[in-house]
């Protein structure tokens, strides 16, 4: 007898809705530019499943405008993404290109989509990325939408970035091993974290490894108070101190390190974390984020838009015009910034 209160059992035969498309989209690229950032891997896989999903298909780009100038380009399928997403790095690769900033470079490009008949351009990277794209698009009218893949976290129109996350937990997992060491030997560890021009990672990484002191870019505070600092920490009995400097800071980890030195005596010891931030596993939440803006990518170009950056605002999609993510400043969390000065006591 059949359960007449049993729930419909849904047809795994049912397709999906297919996204409206009418621009008539039928093939898109997609490249990574500029430093990797872990998680482009997830936003190159969803990129290609959304768009398969839809009938569209993909043209991967290796090498980012580089290998776009020279040709590099060849069609990428689901099962070429598979056993992707937990990656670091870029399956693409990644590279930067003096040739592209030329109009001759760009024309050469462009030239390649057109022989590819690609609809629209996908754009994994930061700021310096998108400056490409949207040149591209400007003078030669091909259809450009960004993702935002860099571990600086600095694009203005998205809370955060593809790779912020990881890089975050790896400089933190990075600063609990030197406050072990540090407190054994009585030791003040001056860790620089990178951001270049961005002082959040280091903000982040201050607040989450309890940093006795952050110097970040946005603050032009003095070297000098680190030292009142210093002795404070000292006169509690800490046995070791932990100072965060972003990378932008004047004078980086080195020169905080040399005015304690000078100042208390005290033995310092300086570790630049450099370029481990950008690599190793991505954690979940860079693969979601980068798995929400790689789909709203390709729909973005179903949709008409062009020129903008897709990115996450109060959990929510947003477009960004490309040059507001470099024209517009993204200030750090001001509040988390007080709040690392209130706890370091």
């Amino acid at each position: 007898m059949t359960d007449q209160n049993a729930a419909p059992v849904p047809s795994s035969l049912t397709p999906e809705p297919a996204h409206p498309n009418p621009q008539g989209v039928r093939r898109v690229a997609v490249l990574t530019s500029g430093g990797d950032a872990p998680g482009m891997n997830a936003a190159i896989r969803a990129v290609v499943r959304t768009a398969s999903s839809q009938g569209i298909e993909v043209v991967g780009v290796r090498r980012g405008f580089s290998g776009l100038h020279r040709g590099e380009l060849h069609l990428l399928g689901p099962r070429d993404v598979a056993n992707t997403i937990q990656r670091g790095g870029t399956i693409l690769l990644t590279a930067r290109s003096h040739t592209w900033r030329t109009p001759e470079g760009r024309a050469r490009g462009a030239q390649h989509l057109r022989d590819w008949k690609v609809d629209g351009l996908i754009v994994i990277g930061g700021d310096g990325s998108f400056h490409g794209a949207h040149y591209l698009q400007q003078e030669h009218g091909i259809p450009v939408i960004g993702v935002p893949g860099t571990i600086d976290n600095d694009l203005y129109g998205t809370d955060h970035t593809i790779g912020y996350f990881t890089a975050v937990e790896t400089a933190l997992d990075a600063v609990d091993k030197l406050r072990d060491t540090g407190a054994s030997h009585e030791r003040i560890f001056v860790i620089e974290v990178m951001g270049r021009h961005a002082g959040h990672i280091a903000l982040d990484v201050a607040v989450a490894g309890g940093a006795e002191e952050v110097f970040i870019p946005e603050d032009a505070k003095d070297v000098s108070c680190v030292l009142d600092v210093v002795k404070q920490s000292v006169a509690k009995g800490k046995t070791g101190s932990i100072i965060i400097v972003a990378e932008g800071y004047p004078g980086g980890a080195q020169g905080v390190a040399d005015a304690i030195q000078a100042g208390t005596g005290m033995e310092t010891r300086v570790s630049i974390l450099g370029h481990i931030q950008r690599g190793g596993s991505p954690v979940s939440s860079d693969r979601v984020l980068a798995s929400r803006l790689g789909e709203a990518a390709v729909y973005a170009l179903m949709d008409g838009r062009s020129n903008v950056m897709v990115g996450r605002q109060n959990h929510g999609i947003t477009f960004i015009p490309l040059n507001d993510t470099w024209e517009k400043r993204k200030d750090v969390n001001r509040d988390l910034y007080r709040c690392a000065k209130t706890l370091s006591v």
